[in-house]
């Protein structure tokens, strides 16, 4: 069976544009609660992070799946640009810009997702810090010797200061 190329890589690219554009915004929505320490809210993001999810594993899968029966026909199969850019002429006009639209897209994505996972990971390590500090009353262990109380301390939980 001898399938449209454009029209499937057209559909392809459309549903993981539409995609990464609700993700970019979703991902906006996030940074602003995060900021504003917005609990709840984050909360109920998790529906729509999910679907959105759900969606780029489809988009994923098809790819995959488009990858497969381009190989089965002998065309490159390494991935969609280099399926695209083997495709003839009148088949591939259209494509290079919504293929480097995506893979930009992706890259962006890739830098907020991370950004957002290293701040949160940030105030994951600055709360445990803080509960240490609650549970020892301020007063560290000694790194070296034996047991005991640290001789010094910090003037934030410093009693005597």
């Amino acid at each position: 069976m001898k399938i449209s190329w454009k029209s499937e890589l057209s559909e392809l690219l459309s549903r993981l544009s539409k995609a990464q554009q609700e993700l970019l915004s979703l991902l906006s929505i996030k940074h602003d609660l995060l900021q504003q320490r917005d609990h709840e809210g984050l909360a109920s993001l998790l529906p729509k992070e999910q679907s959105l999810c759900a969606e780029l594993q489809s988009c994923q899968e098809l790819r995959k799946d488009l990858l497969k029966q381009a190989s089965q026909e002998g065309l490159p199969a390494d991935s969609i640009q280099a399926l695209a850019s083997a495709l003839p002429e009148g088949e591939s006009r259209g494509l290079k810009e919504p293929l480097e639209q995506a893979a930009n897209r992706s890259r962006l994505l890739q830098h907020q997702s991370l950004t957002q996972w290293v701040v949160v990971q940030r105030t994951l390590l600055h709360l445990s810090q803080m509960l240490e500090i609650i549970a020892t009353g301020g007063r560290s262990q000694p790194t070296y010797g034996k047991g005991g109380i640290a001789e010094s301390s910090g003037a934030l939980m410093d009693r005597e200061v």
